[in-house]
């Protein structure tokens, strides 16, 4: 990431670097926290090593992609006057994160190098940084509020997102992917020579699929030979179980767990450094065409798969009946909508039109049970309206706190009492079953009353 040697003497015996974790503890504000990061970073230009020190390890806590897969880390008692070997800390925390120190072996390390350290520098930074939580009150964009045009930036995890076809009728046109859209949680695997490491959308480790990491571990290398990548290869797909609730529940678990019969659905890929910097300039058709030469590697194992699709031309007529009638048969499968992805698109880790999604909405009338006060900036009216009714025989029961305007807020909680029992239509995605067996609304937004006049006085 720079040209300091971390290997070196002068970061053997530095007893101070916990107490920028103590400055920056000092005070919750914003203002400071950037002001005690602006000091390090002087520091560290003019040579200090106990500064380039901590922010070494800031980088090494806040880098998305340093997955050390420590989820306890014991603290010490009593220890002073150790010789504080960072370099040595820092070797452990790489072969940590390329998974050639791992189980008990790891676990003893940890502790053997825990005993080398200050109880002061290893509770408050070396703990802190295994665990990837400096605990005191930053986060990568403070750091990089300052950092950002520096060699200690933070790499952003992001990756492409869609956005509404509806938005963009100009779009639809030409030829197009179209694949359907998952109920599932958008997961992107990172495969490395000897690890793999899932994340959320967001860059959150997810720990809860090991048979999908493993399956992933054991093809990882024909993977990276097939498509021609010689370093770390990033996949991009959804992890999809029996249902949407049944995976969430699990995904954040924290014991217990039992994912065994997800599947993750691959649908797109790229080299690491593409990915990192946030941009692949190979065409959507290239990479689906490359995905799909995979498939036999992929799908030996029952919990992976590439997603399939298929190309129509919306400047067609033809092409505009067959993504109708694809986007019917994917809502029939009880999916979620479908994708539509430009085949000489590249990948750009951001939300674009180079993705959109088409889902359908439905609508249900509901009768008012209740109302529930706002919070924050709503804190003294109307946060949701809760309601109650059936649909298609199923019992829903749901707080709808989306669709209101600020008026609206206002105005309906100080006639809240008058509201009771009046029906209100309501949009959403889907209905959903609780784990109680009764339902509710995914996303659900107020439209209107039924009955009143637009304008009318309620």
């Amino acid at each position: 990431m720079n040209t300091i040697d971390f290997t070196g003497d002068q970061f053997n015996e530095i007893k101070v670097a916990a107490d920028w974790i103590r400055d920056l503890e000092a005070s919750d504000s914003r203002l400071h926290k950037e002001s005690v990061i602006e000091k390090a970073l002087m520091a560290s230009k003019l040579g200090s090593a106990n500064a380039q020190c901590f922010l070494f390890n800031c980088y090494q806590a806040y880098n998305p992609y340093y997955v050390f897969g420590i989820k306890k880390v014991p603290e010490t008692k009593g220890l002073d006057h150790q010789p504080n070997p960072w370099p040595v800390f820092w070797a452990m925390l790489e072969a940590l994160r390329t998974r050639s120190l791992t189980g008990h072996a790891a676990r003893d390390r940890i502790e053997e190098v825990s005993k080398m350290f200050d109880s002061n520098e290893w509770n408050n930074l070396c703990r802190r940084v295994l665990i990837k939580d400096l605990r005191c009150g930053i986060s990568e964009k403070t750091l990089n509020k300052v950092l950002g045009n520096t060699e200690w930036k933070i790499p952003v995890f992001t990756c492409q997102l869609a956005q509404d076809s509806g938005d963009h009728p100009s779009k639809m046109k030409g030829i197009k992917r179209l694949e359907g859209k998952l109920d599932g949680v958008r997961v992107i695997a990172v495969v490395a020579k000897n690890s793999v490491n899932l994340y959320s959308r967001n860059g959150k480790p997810f720990e809860n699929f090991p048979q999908i990491e493993q399956a992933l571990d054991s093809i990882g290398q024909d993977l990276r030979r097939q498509l021609n990548v010689k370093g770390i290869l990033v996949l991009d797909g959804e992890v999809v179980g029996k249902s949407f609730q049944d995976l969430m529940k699990q995904a954040q678990r924290k014991t217990d767990v039992k994912t065994d019969e997800m599947v993750y659905h691959i649908f797109d890929w790229m080299p690491f450094e593409n990915f990192s910097e946030g941009f692949c300039n190979s065409q959507q058709r290239k990479r689906t065409q490359a995905l799909e030469s995979v498939r036999e590697t992929v799908e030996q194992h029952n919990c992976l798969t590439v997603t399939d699709g298929i190309l129509v031309d919306l400047d067609l007529a033809e092409g505009q009946d067959q993504l109708r009638r694809y986007a019917d048969d994917a809502v029939a499968r009880g999916l979620e909508g479908i994708m539509i992805k430009e085949w000489e698109a590249p990948y750009e880790c951001r939300r674009s039109s180079f993705w959109m999604k088409w889902k359908p909405t439905m609508t249900v009338d509901l009768n008012i049970v209740g109302f529930e006060e706002g919070t924050g900036r709503n804190e003294g009216r109307l946060g949701a309206i809760i309601c109650e009714g059936e649909d298609n025989g199923r019992r829903i029961h749901v707080n709808v706190g989306s669709g209101l305007t600020d008026d609206d807020r206002d105005t309906f909680w100080s006639t809240r009492d008058g509201l009771v029992g009046n029906i209100v239509e309501v949009e959403a995605d889907a209905v959903t079953q609780n784990q109680d067996g009764t339902y509710s609304l995914r996303f659900p937004r107020f439209v209107r009353f039924r009955g009143f006049e637009p304008g009318e006085k309620l």
